[in-house]
């Protein structure tokens, strides 16, 4: 059997699509497994034993259809048993129909249905504490006979990376025998971002909490004026314990320093997925207008805690239809979004690390 599941864009999908290769293995030892990705996603899936082949979807895929169409028609030629897109967006919906294969299966979507041999209605109501974005993604294999156990995201570091991030921890003067907190400083983009003088509030509270605490951030340089900005807010005792200049230079190097970690505490995303994908400890902050039961993975209060407006001021969301519908008024939800909502929340999780 040869099977190929397509989850391009983004770093946190690609990651927790992953968990279907390892139920699929569990089932069909002998499957064959390729994955159709974006570029710059590969270092989350690199090394999972469960990944047989990589396709790679690239910036001329996304800019152009005759290469789409292209690469549906390369994908054709590996005779592919079953599709499986995950995706499910134009791109994808093109590419699964032109490999011809047996079964082609997605999410149900009225106009888009015609394309597949088999498609799957999406839950709405979480029934496990692994969240609506691994179970949808696990019902996307019933119908290839595969009823799974939840599965959680796994990411496969070698021991030369392990000892390569205690190595960067150490030559830049941090004690790792001491609480060290990775922060989830900014979101993918301005409306998944935590206003950054509330930001300045967290990481003070942390400090006051635990004074000799070390933080590093999770930012890419031409980032580094927002997350500087959120240095300059803090108290200078908080500053006093911030590694700014300390960040992984790509993917893979944030992995390892991650590792390392006592938590990552800040904005839902990709990286809050990482973490939780290697076992460290998360307390998220979400976005007002994104449905925390989507991707509030495993979530017990404990180890794993998140935090949202709608926790606080509930009647706000009574009558919306859906989360998007308030992306347009993110900044005065935000605004809303004080850092005394959660305060006694974050110190419960910090002292239950200790």
């Amino acid at each position: 059997m040869k099977i190929l599941i397509i989850q391009q864009k983004m770093i946190g999908d690609v990651l927790t699509s992953s968990i279907l290769f390892e139920a699929i293995k569990s089932k069909y030892p002998d499957a064959e497994l390729h994955y159709v990705i974006n570029t710059h996603t590969y270092q989350v899936v690199e090394n999972n034993p469960f990944i047989d082949k990589f396709h790679f979807f690239t910036k001329e895929h996304e800019n152009s259809l005759k290469a789409t169409l292209a690469f549906g028609k390369f994908l054709q030629m590996e005779n592919y048993d079953a599709v499986i897109d995950v995706y499910s967006k134009t791109s994808s919906n093109i590419v699964s129909f032109r490999t011809k294969a047996k079964k082609r299966i997605s999410k149900y979507k009225w106009y888009t249905s015609f394309l597949y041999t088999h498609t799957v209605k999406e839950g709405k109501e979480p029934k496990t504490s692994a969240g609506l974005a691994i179970e949808n993604r696990l019902s996307l294999l019933e119908p290839l006979n595969i009823k799974s156990e939840v599965i959680k995201p796994k990411i496969y570091l070698t021991a030369s990376e392990l000892q390569k991030g205690e190595t960067i921890l150490l030559d830049n003067g941090l004690d790792l025998t001491k609480p060290l907190y990775m922060i989830a400083v900014l979101g993918s983009g301005i409306n998944k971002t935590y206003p950054l003088k509330y930001m300045a509030h967290v990481l003070d509270t942390i400090i006051t909490e635990q004074p000799n605490a070390q933080l590093i951030f999770n930012y890419i340089p031409t980032q580094y004026s927002h997350a500087k900005e959120v240095y300059e807010y803090c108290k200078p005792v908080t500053k006093n314990q911030i590694f700014l200049d300390l960040f992984g230079k790509s993917l893979r190097e944030f992995l390892t320093l991650t590792i390392h970690c006592t938590a990552l505490i800040g904005n839902e995303g990709g990286a809050t997925n990482m973490a939780k994908a290697l076992d460290i400890p998360t307390f998220t902050i979400f976005s007002p207008w994104i449905d925390k039961k989507a991707w509030n993975m495993f979530e017990d209060g404990i180890r794993h805690k998140s935090v949202h407006l709608q926790d606080y001021e509930s009647k706000r969301y009574n009558k919306i239809a859906h989360y998007k519908d308030l992306k347009n008024d993110f900044k005065n939800l935000y605004e809303n979004f004080r850092p005394e909502y959660f305060k006694e929340d974050l110190t419960e999780f910090l002292d239950q690390l200790t």
